[in-house]
């Protein structure tokens, strides 16, 4: 019985750690690569969900600095015209903070792979 308990938590754990990893629906990808390469940049919202020190000690210019807990209170600085770009440190947050955006009605929305660790 005790296994079968552990079993179960474990099985739920995993399936929510993997769920935030996971690409949601809806959601564009684009690597650092890409990004360099975006030419009409006005019609953009380029967001870095980062810890205010993070963006601090480097970020790229033209990203606004939203850190990813947040978004939700802060959505309003944000134009739904535009398609938002997101980017963190590794991938993971900026895929959370899409996912809230989604989430929120926005109908564009492009996670940066690798983030600021691909950054060169």
């Amino acid at each position: 019985m005790e296994t079968v308990v552990l079993l179960i938590l474990i099985s739920i754990i995993g399936v929510f750690l993997f769920q935030k990893i996971l690409p949601a629906k809806g959601i564009t990808h684009m690597t650092t690569s890409d990004l360099k390469k975006l030419k009409d940049k006005g019609k953009y919202e380029f967001v870095d969900v980062r810890t205010p020190s993070e963006y601090k000690g480097n970020h790229i210019n033209g990203f606004k600095n939203i850190p990813v807990h947040e978004l939700k209170q802060r959505v309003h600085e944000l134009n739904k015209e535009k398609e938002v770009i997101v980017i963190c440190q590794s991938g993971i947050r900026s895929n959370t903070a899409a996912k809230i955006l989604k989430k929120m009605g926005f109908p564009k929305v492009t996670n940066v792979k690798g983030g600021m660790s691909s950054w060169m």
